[in-house]
């Protein structure tokens, strides 16, 4: 009976996980969509037009209307203006510039090297908890933790006489599952921060997101998710797959050369040279890199986030490469650079449509229509009186938990995290802003919802990878057998980080330099 029952169980989620994956596969790519969606914004445009609809600005008290791109005005601005909404929309120069830095940081091998000392030096009782670390901070440099600390832990388990999918599960719960934590800003926080100005500037034309916007909240949770994925791996996952018993042949782990210590070395002199910069720019009062009256947080270190992750990045990587002989020539840097681009080029299409979309949502106005509406609905949901804004704390916890219930199940069908934004980023935070939430926590509620489904989502970019992966250890692995390995991190991931981002909210903490947990409306008098 009991055989019966699970034999049941596992038929209901293997239809779920169908359902998933075909609806998924049904989705257009979403370069596609969102030029798809920019179409829907025109006719939406016109038709919300000839209804008369209208709302308030809750800050400045204007009357807004819907603007009807389909007339002889709006054709010209979609016309005039195609180029610009391009090259001008914010996340694309931020990510390539820096791409380009930690393309040479990769191309040289650094980013590889510093992985694999991490791993390999680590004493066999920490492991577990090394792999899960190591897969978070790799999400720095981008694809590096998918493609060479998974297989690698996996190789490190087995060698260590633990089921290698394990480590494999380990591995890529912190490359996937730990996405929105680290200790180290990466090539997505410029990116989402630029996605998010641009949405909060629907409402406050003079809003600006930085770059390290989440990166309190981020550091903190590297440790948490660290130490969650370290716990479903070693009670749960291990105990589970037993002792393996399949024919995979055991690997050495080669340990650094003579070459990559020595450019380690030479890494560790620039990274430390530029450290010392830092500080003597920030510490004095009347620092370099400080602001106007000594300010830090509104700093041009702060706002140029970005320069200094492809000067750091570029001078270590070349520093790597000069001391480890993988970098001979200025051709070779820029061999790096180039291939990181390679990377980007489906990026750059994407960003094209994505950004026309964001432009018509915004000439439009239904952006701010829908947070109006919206925010008036929530208020009424959860029973606020009074001006925008008011909500108590307690009635804000709520919202946000639903809100990365919602991100999760949709990347359950939508993998990828900046498309995703893109499309939820002009409605919520607007709407968020009304009452009283940063676009700053609405942007890493965003990022937790996003990263606890990577792992279980087959739609996410890598996942065949890791289902080719997997098969190395096991021949009949496939898309089931890693939903139901990754499925526990899910679970508690989610537990997790919600628990963080509980206290955080209830103690008021900023999660960002700049970046509080409020936003107060600056209302005009009418």
């Amino acid at each position: 009976m009991k055989e019966q029952q699970v034999q049941a169980q596992k038929g209901l989620i293997n239809k779920f996980l169908a359902t998933v994956e075909r609806v998924g596969n049904a989705l257009p790519h979403p370069a596609t969509l969102f030029a798809i969606l920019a179409v829907v914004v025109i006719a939406l445009s016109g038709i919300m037009s000839q209804l008369g609809l209208s709302v308030q600005n809750p800050a400045t008290k204007e009357i807004i209307e819907p603007f009807n791109l389909i007339s002889v005005e709006g054709l010209h601005m979609m016309i005039t203006n195609l180029v610009k909404n391009f090259t001008s929309f914010a996340p694309l120069g931020v990510v390539l510039v820096a791409m380009l830095g930690i393309g040479i940081a990769e191309g040289s091998g650094l980013i590889g090297a510093l992985i694999r000392l991490l791993v390999v030096k680590s004493p066999k009782q920490i492991i577990t908890f090394v792999v899960v670390f190591a897969g978070i901070v790799s999400n720095t440099a981008s694809e590096v933790g998918y493609v060479l600390l998974v297989p690698l832990a996996a190789i490190i388990f087995h060698a260590f006489g633990k089921h290698p999918l394990a480590g494999l599960a380990a591995a890529f719960a912190g490359v996937s599952g730990g996405y929105s934590a680290n200790l180290l800003l990466g090539t997505i926080d410029p990116l989402l921060s630029g996605l998010s100005e641009e949405a909060a500037q629907i409402l406050d034309p003079a809003y600006t997101v930085n770059p390290a916007a989440n990166y309190y909240f981020m550091f903190a949770s590297t440790f948490f998710i660290a130490m969650a994925g370290t716990f479903v791996t070693e009670k749960i996952v291990i105990p589970r797959l037993g002792k393996y018993q399949g024919d995979a042949e055991l690997e050495e782990v080669k340990s650094l050369s003579t070459e990559e210590r020595k450019g380690l070395r030479y890494a560790t002199v620039v990274a430390l040279a530029w450290l010392a910069i830092i500080l003597i720019g920030i510490i004095p009062e009347a620092g370099f890199l400080r602001g106007a009256g000594g300010e830090i947080l509104r700093s041009p270190l702060m706002k140029g986030i970005v320069s200094f992750i492809f000067f750091i990045a570029a001078t270590c990587g070349i520093a790597f490469g000069i001391g480890a002989g993988t970098i001979k020539s200025d051709a070779d840097v820029m061999n790096g650079m180039g291939e990181s681009m390679k990377t980007m080029g489906i990026y750059i299409v994407l960003v094209f449509f994505a950004a026309q979309f964001v432009a018509y949502f915004k000439w439009t106005n239904l952006g701010m229509i829908v947070a109006v509406k919206g925010a008036d609905v929530l208020q009424s949901v959860i029973g606020v009186a009074g001006e925008a804004g008011a909500t108590s704390i307690l009635a804000k916890i709520p919202l946000m938990l639903g809100f990365i219930l919602l991100t999760a199940l949709i990347n359950l069908v939508m993998g990828s995290a900046s498309a995703k934004w893109t499309l939820m980023a002009p409605v919520f935070i607007p709407m968020f802003m009304i009452l009283g939430l940063s676009p700053e926590l609405t942007q890493v509620v965003y990022r937790i919802g996003d990263s606890v489904t990577n792992i279980i989502s087959p739609m996410m970019s890598y996942f065949a990878l890791i289902v080719a992966f997997m098969q190395k250890y096991d021949k009949n692995a496939g898309i089931g057998t890693i939903i139901s390995t990754m499925l526990p991190y899910t679970v508690v991931f989610l537990f997790v980080w919600t628990i963080l981002l509980v206290i955080w909210m209830v103690f008021g903490l900023p999660i960002g330099p700049d970046a509080p947990l409020h936003y107060i409306l600056n209302v005009q008098p009418s």
